[in-house]
């Protein structure tokens, strides 16, 4: 064979092989930013037991995906950090199956590891000069935050007016829980307050973690839907189930998630 005619037949064949190893489908799931890390680990074994298939990702905070959804956005799974959205989504009629609880987190406060503002317990979020990134107050993790400041401020160890000094401090408010987190990370704020779960990876290193008490009670679950009308209804589906099921959940829990049983 001549050498152009052996090129060309090597060139179909990488072409051929090419397009059969091409994924055939795309999921996409919408989820909140609190979800990235181990959507992303799960995403990888559900292509491996899906061959041809690739899972597409849109992570923004919760209330941005809801208003995408609701403008006509395309989407097989819809991943909320609280069920106040996905009650909208729903009440919109937008939903293809009941939403399923999969997972709880828990709110906790941090400080950049080298904590320029000498931040020693949470009281110390109120004093003058410290500056804050907050959440949205229609973003999950920012309506959980002002919960807990409530809650804080109803404690005898911890002024009447903590809620109100803590949220004057703020000198950011950003559209997801990673852009808090991430202000914090490069020390452009003193402090803020994220999901336990944001911490189990390389931020941990960056940062330092104030627990609130035992006794602030708040819901943060996670639930999970089929989209109305998306185009892969077997694969939203089998997506979901591994979500919810134990190796799901064993990936999330080692991401810093708490079971969906979990009272906090």
């Amino acid at each position: 064979m001549r050498p152009a005619r052996l090129l060309a037949a090597l060139l179909a064949t990488v072409l051929a092989t090419a397009a059969h190893a091409a994924p055939r489908t795309t999921l996409t799931v919408f989820a909140a930013s609190s979800l990235q890390a181990p959507f992303e680990t799960l995403a990888q074994r559900f292509e491996r037991t899906h061959p041809g298939t690739r899972v597409v990702f849109n992570f923004a905070g919760t209330p941005q995906l809801a208003a995408q959804l609701a403008a006509g956005a395309r989407a097989d799974v819809f991943a909320s950090a609280d069920e106040r959205w996905m009650d909208d989504v729903r009440g919109k009629g937008l939903l293809g199956s009941d939403p399923e609880r999969f997972a709880r987190n828990r709110l906790i406060a941090i400080v950049p590891r080298t904590n320029p503002a000498r931040i020693g317990r949470l009281q110390d979020f109120t004093r003058r000069g410290v500056k804050l990134a907050l959440a949205l107050e229609n973003v999950p993790v920012g309506r959980y935050t002002r919960d807990a400041l409530a809650q804080l401020a109803r404690r005898p160890d911890f002024p009447p007016d903590f809620a109100r000094r803590v949220l004057a401090n703020g000198v950011t408010e950003e559209e997801n829980v990673r852009a808090v987190a991430l202000k914090v990370q490069l020390g452009e704020v003193d402090g803020g307050f994220v999901y336990r779960s944001d911490v189990s990876g390389p931020l941990a290193r960056y940062v330092s973690v104030f627990e609130l008490p035992d006794d602030v009670s708040l819901r943060i679950a996670y639930p999970i839907a089929l989209v109305r009308d998306g185009s892969e209804p077997a694969l939203a589906r089998a997506f979901m189930d591994l979500v919810l099921s134990n190796e799901g959940q064993t990936v999330l829990m080692t991401h810093g998630f708490l079971p969906a049983a979990a009272d906090r």
